[in-house]
């Protein structure tokens, strides 16, 4: 019971702070009308849903959202989905949208939107200041992570995972640590990551979430802010320039149910939002959204329930190893591990397999689509072929990523844009 009480004050004593206004511009066209934290994921969630489910299943009561790119979908949402909570209970979820509070300037980056953020969450009046990406899929205690920067006497704590280095590279802040878990070294997306002394093939990748202790928290921002030759970034200037004088502790990521694998991806190109998007159709899938013990909360609309129609032998209405969502209408159609988010109509004599139909998408008779990502409010045309000729499909506007997933777009159909 002392430990309960223990984990509980920390986390009354926490702030987190989402950081969800990035673009993602290796999503290409997916992104051009939302941020990347706004994008669909899993059948009926945003990615954005997974640290904010995190955040409440840790018992995180209080926390802000960053907003700057593209911002309508993602505000909506959390308005929509995430907008109950009642401020005189001591627990919120708002939005924080660039609002030029501190300069004439937009977020100019990571650390700059903490700072520009510094009197909102001075009046929260926290201890603690947890920093989370918000745009990447998984589940985590962050109870453990608080515990454990608290126990320390650390004035920082840095999340880290080890990956393989030709995944890191390029991509992932990258850390040494000493054999008490102090980060002794720090290279934001290094072209040549250091590799783990035991094992040259693997390097520590900092996931982009921190804890820190707040008033320290505000000294370096100050201190950064001050810096004319800042690029006002975690990882490029703030982590850089304290590790040496202050002791910042790396803490492995891990599980957030015991006996379960860790999870966490970075979807951040097509191939990869593809990819994990896949995995949930595997009978026992590496992410378990169907675990009662941590709900991934969200926002939906009341959807009537799927429905499959027509059993003739050349038109029957089914789906097999697929995700089917609310709303969705297969229509003497063939659907084949694919999955399907809300208002999904497929009709008669089509067959789509090994794709990701987003929201409201429409596809018509006689239709023939596998390894495609159809956005939002796609109208597939009867008869129209994707995914089984790449030659074919970039001459008709479509876009064909490297591992051959072809990407649909309202605009690449000559249709009306916005759809977010």
């Amino acid at each position: 019971m002392s430990d309960i009480r223990y984990i509980s004050n920390l986390t009354r004593e926490t702030y987190a702070l989402i950081l969800a206004g990035g673009r993602g511009s290796r999503l290409h066209e997916l992104t051009d009308w939302r941020a990347k934290p706004a994008l669909y994921f899993g059948g009926k969630y945003r990615i954005i849903d997974f640290p904010l489910s995190n955040c409440i299943n840790s018992g995180i009561r209080r926390v802000g959202v960053v907003t700057q790119y593209k911002s309508h979908s993602l505000i909506r949402h959390v308005t929509r989905g995430w907008g109950h909570f009642k401020k005189e209970l001591g627990e919120s979820v708002e939005i924080l949208p660039a609002s030029q509070q501190t300069s004439g300037n937009w977020y100019q980056g990571t650390a700059d939107a903490v700072f520009q953020n510094i009197d909102i969450i001075r009046q929260e009046i926290p201890k603690y200041v947890m920093i989370l990406s918000g745009d990447h899929i998984y589940r985590m205690d962050y109870a453990g992570l608080l515990a454990a920067h608290a126990e320390s006497g650390a004035e920082m704590t840095v999340c880290c995972l080890e990956t393989p280095i030709e995944e890191a590279a390029g991509a992932f802040g990258v850390m040494e640590v000493d054999s008490s878990h102090r980060v002794i070294g720090f290279e934001e997306k290094p072209a040549e990551p250091k590799p783990l002394p035991n094992d040259p093939t693997m390097c520590l990748a900092s996931m982009g979430n921190y804890v820190f202790n707040t008033k320290f928290l505000f000294e370096q921002l100050k201190k950064d802010a001050n810096n004319e030759n800042s690029d006002r970034d975690f990882g490029k200037d703030i982590i850089p320039a304290i590790i040496e004088n202050h002791k910042v502790l790396a803490f492995p990521f891990s599980s957030a149910v015991a006996g379960q694998p860790s999870y966490w991806r970075d979807v951040g190109t097509l191939d990869s939002f593809f990819q994990a998007n896949m995995e949930l159709l595997s009978p026992t899938p590496p992410l378990n959204l169907y675990d009662a013990k941590w709900p991934i909360w969200t926002y939906q609309e009341q959807l009537p329930p799927a429905k499959f129609v027509f059993d003739d032998e050349d038109r029957r209405g089914m789906a097999v190893d697929s995700i089917v969502s609310g709303g969705c209408i297969i229509s003497g159609a063939k659907v084949k591990r694919s999955v399907l988010f809300d208002e999904v109509r497929v009709c008669s004599y089509s067959f789509v397999k090994d794709s990701v139909l987003l929201p409201d998408v429409v596809v018509l008779k006689n239709c023939k689509i596998q390894n495609a990502i159809l956005d939002r409010g796609c109208i597939i045309p009867e008869g129209m072929v994707i995914g089984y000729n790449q030659e074919h499909d970039r001459a008709r506007g479509f876009r064909v990523s490297e591992k051959g997933v072809t990407l649909v777009t309202r605009k690449m159909l000559g249709l009306p844009v916005g759809y977010v």
